[in-house]
């Protein structure tokens, strides 16, 4: 049975915390993650608006595309801005997830 959801996600790093990452190999979360309890993702359709909110006026983000079958069970959709299904991953992040990088 398909998925109604999209394979991939992205997460939208700044330039420390993709180096920590990089590092680690795994992403722990940025603090808004660590409070809220799960690591926030947007589906492609939601990026633009997620980069708009969140990081206006920000240099050197780096966009990560995060396969979501990798992290299996630790996906959920859930209703956030707008009343839409964000992707949420409620594990670590590991670097063998990241299928491709875009700098911004």
């Amino acid at each position: 049975m398909d998925s109604p959801h999209p394979a991939t996600a992205f997460k939208i790093l700044t330039a420390e915390q993709w180096a920590q990452f990089d590092a680690d190999g795994v992403f722990r979360g940025a603090p808004v993650d660590l409070a809220d309890g799960y690591i926030h993702l947007s589906a492609a359709d939601q990026l633009q608006g997620t980069l708009d909110k969140h990081f206006a006026g920000q240099q050197d983000l780096v966009i990560a595309e995060v396969d979501l079958s990798v992290l299996g069970e630790a996906i959920r959709w859930e209703v956030s801005r707008g009343n839409a299904l964000f992707p949420h991953c409620y594990a670590d992040l590991p670097m063998g997830a990241v299928l491709k990088l875009e700098r911004r």
